[in-house]
């Protein structure tokens, strides 16, 4: 293993103190002490309160970012495509600069190119790790089974740095690797970025032996789809090797079999023994509420354990008819485009009309003509996009709203999980690999079973001797509509090259994908503390 280093400074442990209430579910446990200090492991449960802390650190990790981004996890997957969403106007904080892919403006850099947040996530399971190895075992004697209890503990953290650093390759590429626990990380050692095959070598490490500690079941009901599992493994797994397969050398259009397969087989595990299952179209909103059927893992935001927010992505996209007190107009107003190249049908019309008839003459006769129109039948666009009363489209796929005082509809929460792995996405996953294969008509199968299963017009349906291309388009379509505001659709463009027809800052003409302009520029701040630390590639020179 390479030794990392800590590029964050900070004073000690008791980060855990982010947490908020002490009732007995995994994710609410109350930090007594530093996580670091000695007697802190002398506590049974300490395995226990420590996760819990390192889970927070990761919620805080994507839901702070840049001023009127909220959060950072949908600025780099979503915004940044520049395609289902926009503001109203600037707002002088850089937002319109994302979407432009002008990622070095002043306040997107310096915000959305801090890494910290990262780190600290990080540091915390390398000491979680570090500690519970150590923990003797007459400590753990209280519980049923210290040795399942341990190798939980071990496997939480595993996933947690293992899906953190997974995030900080996608954006950044070459990262620090950081590994180990430190006594005291302001005197640890300086190191630079570690190149990314190596970081996602150590990624797929950790999740194969974070396999060999968890299990697909969970301890209790309250630790469902928000901590690990196998399942949650496997999904990281699938999306790191697919990933991997495109992206490890961009002048390459071939993906790299190997890991396709191991994607494949990653997927396998989890629908063949995940009992997972997508959730019925009669309760589309729980599978965004949380923990439904076929959520494999997400961030905690629920107002039943006092952990919604008004600081959710949904505040974006919300307005008055939604959260008292908004205005009329969301933040961010969703895409008539979007809508109508996603949302579609295709009709022959047979109508008597005029016809030019080449020998020189209009004729009136009997003919068909092909439209194309809004089509609202899926249920993904009646249930997830709506008009307000000024006529704008909206986003209500995240509108579980909460008042802590309810009498006068004061002090809103957004009582809404942050989806980061689900079954659909999984299935989904499927038909690129098939792609890839050259296994057209199995991605066709996938696609059109998504179509059907969400009531979608039949001319949407693709037929089995369909085109590469014509599969490729629909299966990035499918991926938009069913994953809209979760986190993936930028990643997708840039896996499967699509990037270079939607996201015009990275078409062929412009030479950025083949510099690796999608990843992310460092905040100069952090250059201060490392002077081994080296500006992203494509941006050097320009920040």
């Amino acid at each position: 293993m390479k030794k990392g280093k800590n590029i964050i400074l900070f004073t000690g442990f008791a980060l855990l103190m982010l947490l908020s209430v002490s009732c007995k579910k995994v994710l609410d446990q109350e930090p007594r002490n530093s996580t670091y200090g000695e007697a802190f492991w002398k506590d049974p449960n300490a395995g226990t309160t420590a996760v819990a802390g390192n889970y927070a650190l990761m919620r805080d990790m994507l839901s702070t970012g840049m001023i009127n981004t909220d959060n950072r996890y949908y600025a780099y997957g979503e915004t940044a495509a520049n395609l289902g969403y926009t503001m109203f106007a600037a707002d002088g904080y850089g937002n319109m600069d994302i979407q432009n892919g002008n990622f070095a403006h002043n306040y997107v850099a310096a915000s959305l190119g801090d890494w910290t947040a990262y780190y600290k996530t990080i540091a915390m399971a390398n000491i979680i790790l570090k500690q519970m190895n150590a923990v003797p075992e007459s400590v753990l004697a209280v519980h049923d089974n210290p040795e399942n209890y341990k190798n939980n503990i071990l496997g939480q953290a595993l996933f947690i740095r293992a899906l953190t650093y997974f995030m900080l390759v996608r954006t950044w590429g070459d990262v620090p690797l950081v590994i180990e626990a430190y006594d005291d990380p302001i005197r640890a050692p300086h190191l630079g970025r570690t190149p990314k095959l190596e970081v996602m070598a150590q990624i797929e490490k950790d999740c194969k032996e974070a396999l060999t500690y968890l299990k697909w079941e969970y301890n209790n009901s309250s630790e469902k789809s928000v901590t690990a599992n196998k399942g949650a493994v496997n999904a990281l797994l699938a999306h790191l090797y697919l990933w991997r397969a495109t992206v490890s050398n961009v002048s390459s259009t071939t993906p790299i079999m190997a890991d396709v397969d191991k994607a494949a087989e990653a997927i396998f595990e989890i629908e063949t023994r995940g009992s997972y299952a997508l959730t019925d179209t009669s309760n589309y909103y729980q599978t965004f509420i949380g923990r439904s059927s076929e959520s494999i893992f997400e961030i905690n935001k629920s107002e039943n354990t006092l952990e919604g927010t008004n600081r959710h992505i949904a505040n974006l996209f919300l307005n008055r008819d939604y959260i008292n007190g908004y205005g009329i107009n969301p933040f961010y107003r969703v895409n008539q485009s979007y809508l109508n190249s996603h949302f579609y049908k295709v009709e022959t019309v047979t109508a008597w009309a005029w016809y030019w008839d080449p020998p020189g003459q209009w004729v009136w006769r009997e003919g068909t003509t092909t439209t194309k129109s809004p089509d609202n039948s899926d249920i993904r666009r009646r249930k997830n996009f709506t008009l307000s009363e000024n006529n704008v489209d909206m986003c209500i796929k995240y509108s579980n709203v909460i008042y802590r005082n309810p009498g006068q509809k004061l002090d809103h929460r957004i009582s809404n999980n942050m989806n980061i792995f689900r079954l659909a996405d999984m299935k989904l996953l499927k038909a690129e690999i098939a792609i890839y294969k050259n296994q057209d008509p199995v991605a066709v199968d996938i696609i059109n079973s998504f179509r059907t299963r969400n009531n979608a017009h039949a001319s949407q349906l693709l037929t089995a001797a369909a085109p590469r291309d014509s599969v490729m388009n629909a299966y990035i379509e499918e991926r938009y509509k069913e994953l809209f505001l979760e986190g993936h659709i930028f990643y997708d463009l840039i896996r499967t090259r699509k990037c270079f027809d939607i996201i015009g800052w990275l078409s062929p003409t412009s030479n950025r994908f083949a510099q690796e302009g999608f990843y992310w520029p460092v905040a100069p701040a952090l250059f201060k503390e490392n002077k081994y630390l080296v500006q992203t590639q494509y941006w050097r020179g320009k920040i």
